[in-house]
């Protein structure tokens, strides 16, 4: 992410629809420390997703889920849902996880059909709930 983000990413952030299974809605404030801390830092935790025009799409989740694992997740303007995107972000990600021999974990609120139909179609299965979130884990295919 750059700086420049903040505005687009207050934009997603504060949107109702896109944070209904997140968290409440984000404040301007709020989005500037997330930007800060998950996305400017030295070791970002998100990614921001731009379409080839450097029109903002959102961010990806990448980021350590335990020492065999990445975690990976993906939150999208609504003007982008239902059209692959996150599918192919899901690929993506799976490929630099496995290119590290890692397993790959999603969590999600059971609520989230979206997620939970992504997870599936990949092959990650559904290894119950953990703090209210379901947790879906595929295993490297070189382990």
């Amino acid at each position: 992410m750059v700086p420049e983000d903040l505005q687009p990413l207050y934009e997603l952030l504060a949107d109702s629809r896109v944070m209904q299974y997140l968290e409440p809605p984000y404040s301007l404030e709020q989005t500037r420390h997330f930007l800060e801390t998950k996305g400017l830092s030295s070791q970002p935790a998100v990614l921001a997703v731009e379409k080839d025009d450097g029109q903002f799409v959102g961010y990806v989740i990448y980021h350590a889920y335990d020492k065999e694992s990445m975690e990976i997740g993906w939150v999208l303007a609504p003007s982008f849902w239902g059209v692959g995107y996150a599918s192919r972000l899901t690929g993506q990600l799976i490929a630099m996880a496995q290119a590290e021999n890692k397993d790959v974990v999603i969590e999600c609120v059971p609520q989230q059909q979206a997620t939970r139909a992504i997870a599936l179609k990949y092959g990650f299965l559904d290894m119950g709930e953990s703090e209210g979130l379901v947790v879906y884990r595929l295993k490297s295919s070189r382990k």
